[in-house]
């Protein structure tokens, strides 16, 4: 069995987040010494199951400036990891963050190599940001990659080949069905709907001002309808974006509290309770790793509202999930019209439960398994052929 030290920027449930634990468990269950090691903020932990070891990386206020912030991250990785006495046979990273620290402690051979999964490749402004993104692909000594089309982008941005690994859904957790949902109801304040929900916080990549917008426009037909945008925890400060957001609320007369609810970050164990209260997913994101919220919106039976572009078109078909340009307000709004009809949404929950058999935890852990101990044995004949 081997040792596996998992490192991801943040406790905090992102995408890239609950894959590394999701991923720490299934490996873990599989006979693996796994640790997760997180940047903590806030002194919390997780709000997350783990089943398997964990160290949590203390990380102080920082400037508000996004690139002391990144720089201040990395170091503190750096830091808290070259004290470290633990030993393992993979290092594997899962984010910029990460990848950028233990690049540093191999640089000072204090780690003999590390992986690093690249879940999607931003465009940033900062020539900092984008410097610290092109070492966390170009330098790793394996990069992995979740969806077939950002495996491509990477082998056309980078020229780096890179296994694909995939994503996993817990369907139980989702299908069990046995929590009221009553509290969470009144705590939100969520009337008779229909409800609209989405998760991933207020941010550009979310389309969430065009989500608004469409969502206006199905309220001419709906008057008591809804729209719920969980979470936002982000290391980026998205705040002009949610100010242009709030701006356009007001000009379309959407009330926060009232018709637009935005709970947050929700408990973990609540997450499950949210998609029940909800009639329809509205997930019409410009940019994304993978989207693993839409299989958890399909395990929670919704019908779910995607964008007509990669990756969701790599696992998803139009039989299964209604496919919409996620620039056209008017489309989306229609779509998220048409997903309240039984008509349309019995068919694309019926056909989209296919979809969940081929995702799961354990298939992904079964694949990094491999990915590892292919690496590993190339490792070691580079090794034998060099002495």
């Amino acid at each position: 069995m081997l040792k596996i030290a998992l490192f991801v920027y943040s406790t905090k449930p992102r995408g890239g987040v609950l894959h590394t634990l999701a991923l720490a468990n299934a490996l873990h269950s599989l006979g693996h010494t796994v640790c997760v090691y997180a940047l903590d903020k806030d002194g919390q932990g997780f709000d997350y199951p783990l089943q398997c070891a964990y160290q949590l990386v203390p990380a102080q206020p920082a400037s508000p400036s996004t690139d002391e912030l990144i720089a201040q991250r990395i170091q503190e990785f750096v830091a808290y990891l070259q004290q470290e006495t633990q030993t393992y046979d993979i290092y594997h990273a899962q984010d910029c963050i990460s990848a950028n620290a233990l690049l540093q402690l191999r640089d000072r051979n204090l780690i003999p190599h590390f992986v690093r999964t690249v879940h999607h490749i931003e465009d940033f402004q900062s020539p900092y940001l984008q410097q610290c993104q092109e070492r966390s692909i170009q330098f790793p000594d394996l990069c992995l990659c979740v969806s077939q089309h950002w495996q491509t982008l990477l082998q056309q941005h980078s020229r780096r080949e890179a296994p694909l690994v995939r994503n996993g859904i817990d369907t139980e957790r989702f299908t069990d069905g046995k929590a009221s949902t009553t509290e969470l109801k009144q705590q939100l304040s969520v009337g008779e709907g229909p409800v609209f929900l989405t998760v991933g916080g207020i941010e550009p990549r979310k389309n969430s001002i065009g989500i608004l917008q469409a969502f206006a426009k199905v309220r001419s037909q709906f008057p008591t309808a809804q729209l719920i945008i969980a979470g936002g925890a982000t290391l980026f400060d998205y705040q002009t974006y949610r100010d242009s957001f709030f701006e356009v609320a007001q000009e379309l007369a959407i009330v926060t509290g009232e018709s637009l609810l935005l709970p947050g970050v929700l408990a973990q164990q609540t997450i499950p309770m949210l998609y029940q209260l909800a009639d329809s997913f509205v997930f019409p994101s410009v940019k994304e790793g993978w989207g693993l919220v839409i299989l958890e919106a399909i395990a929670s039976n919704l019908p779910v509202i995607t964008s007509n572009q990669p990756p969701f078109t790599e696992f998803l078909t139009s039989e299964q999930a209604i496919l919409v340009n996620p620039y056209d307000v008017d489309e989306l709004a229609q779509a998220m019209v048409a997903s309240l009809q039984p008509e349309v949404a019995n068919p694309l929950k019926q056909k989209s439960q296919s979809v969940l058999a081929q995702y799961s935890w354990e298939a992904s852990a079964y694949l990094h398994e491999q990915c590892y101990r292919q690496f590993l044995q190339r490792r070691s004949v580079s090794e034998v052929s060099m002495s």
